[in-house]
């Protein structure tokens, strides 16, 4: 009687593991990481070369590198570890570059789900009646993304709209991944020397606190709707975002005005239109900067995918799931850095990095600021043509390291929008320098100008 019982609460235990999501997801993890661990090991000791061989298929060996097996393990756990994936992936410089390359496997790989869910998704967020009334959903998927995925459609009075839907499930599922995702970091943080500097727990914070904004399209259309009234204010009549239709816009459901152009990487075919590709990108840079700088309120996910020369000569921002927001202090500190970056003032750098990270015990002020200016300093003296990014970042992680620093989140999320520019600079401006080139330098400086008197007259204005 006694095992009996055992054995019920055994498989209680066990149906109980397998239907709650987090112990759902452990038990993913286990089995994924011993599938990957063990042809990790037949792999190293000629196994999975023999096998493959005696299979006859032996032209089709490759040696399994760990950032393969890691790819394929982030595949294997689905949507949130593929979209951590392609964060990876568009992120030069920010990890070793074997990574990136591997890494960019991912981005146009992620498998859609049936239109089915799509139509049912529709009904069970707009109701069959409202639902109606998007009309001509193409079957066809545009895109399809690790949390969404968008179809092109019309509405009934004839305007072109697309629609992102979530995928099915995906928000319980990023919930329990996040958990997961935080345990690991706190483990490597304990147990790998200096990575602390690099702050996995945060950093998987920081993805979680993204990935949750980002699971609300109701967000992103709010978001929509303030970049667009930013450009407005600024007078950026040739620079807009998609206008959401809030009527049809739930948390899981996004609809939008369709953009015809052309992705901002599609250089032959811009070339052949003879669009001014370095005008448009300075205009772009421009408009971003001030929003950074004016409203502390700007897009966090510049890639390539999300900048379009539209048809109509304007300038297209697109996907604003993920924004970067600065407060005052945080935005007077960040225009403080471009200030001392533009300038050679790596005194000034230092100290701004000191104030917005804090210093470590002992810190040798004078030897980082050699090493920030050595570091630094390419980026005032080349292209963007000539920058070798894939060193850059890596470099200022080498001084942080070498100085026991921790860069500040400010910092990476700007850099990081910078090396997204620079991927399309080098081929539509190569010869542009962002940090010298006078139609942004002193637009920069004009702009932070005005911004500071902006909030000196503001500040007064309060009653005390």
């Amino acid at each position: 009687m006694f095992w009996y019982s055992l054995l019920g609460i055994v498989a209680v235990l066990f149906v109980l593991s397998v239907s709650l999501p987090v112990p759902r997801r452990i038990w993913a993890l286990i089995i994924y990481s011993s599938k990957y661990f063990w042809l990790w090991v037949s792999d190293l000791v000629g196994l999975r070369k023999l096998f493959i061989k005696l299979t006859g298929r032996g032209d089709r060996y490759q040696k399994l590198t760990r950032p393969m097996l890691l790819r394929m393990w982030c595949e294997d756990m689905g949507p949130t570890f593929i979209k951590f994936g392609q964060i990876i992936a568009s992120s030069a410089g920010m990890f070793p570059d074997p990574y990136v390359k591997e890494f960019q496997k991912v981005l146009d790989r992620v498998k859609p789900f049936p239109f089915e869910d799509v139509k049912r998704t529709l009904d069970e967020e707009l109701g069959a009646e409202k639902a109606a009334h998007l009309v001509e959903v193409e079957a066809k998927q545009l895109a399809s993304a690790s949390i969404a995925q968008v179809h092109a459609a019309r509405l009934r009075d004839g305007t072109l709209v697309v629609i992102k839907v979530q995928r099915p499930g995906i928000i319980a599922r990023c919930m329990a991944d996040m958990k997961l995702m935080r345990a690991l970091a706190r483990i490597l943080a304990k147990f790998r020397k200096n990575v602390e500097l690099a702050n996995p727990v945060g950093v998987v914070d920081d993805f979680t606190k993204t990935l949750s904004e980002e699971l609300d399209f109701r967000k992103e259309a709010e978001n929509l709707d303030r970049f667009n009234d930013i450009m407005r204010e600024l007078g950026h009549k040739n620079i807009r975002s998609p206008v959401p239709h809030h009527e049809y816009t739930t948390r899981k459901i996004l609809v939008m005005e369709r953009f015809n152009g052309l992705r901002v990487d599609k250089f032959e075919e811009i070339k052949a239109k003879g669009i001014d590709g370095e005008t448009k990108l300075v205009d772009g840079l421009r408009a971003w900067f001030q929003c950074v700088v004016f409203y502390g309120f700007f897009h966090g996910d510049v890639h390539a995918g999300n900048l379009m020369l539209l048809d109509d000569d304007t300038i297209g921002f697109l996907d604003f799931g993920i924004v970067g927001r600065f407060d005052d202090k945080e935005r007077y500190l960040v225009t403080d850095y471009m200030i001392a970056f533009a300038s050679g003032n790596y005194k000034r750098l230092a100290e701004i990095i000191i104030e917005m990270a804090g210093a470590p015990d002992g810190l040798d002020v004078d030897g980082f600021v050699a090493d920030l200016g050595e570091t630094y300093r390419p980026l005032l003296t080349l292209s963007f043509g000539q920058v070798n990014y894939s060193e850059f970042l890596p470099g200022i992680q080498r001084t942080a390291t070498r100085h026991r620093m921790r860069m500040p989140n400010e910092f990476i999320l700007i850099t990081k929008q910078l090396l997204y520019f620079d991927r399309y600079a080098k081929s539509l401006a190569p010869k542009l320098n962002v940090f010298t080139d006078p139609r942004l330098v002193l637009g920069m400086m004009q702009d932070i100008q005005k911004a500071r008197m902006q909030a000196d007259a503001k500040a007064k204005a309060q009653p005390v």
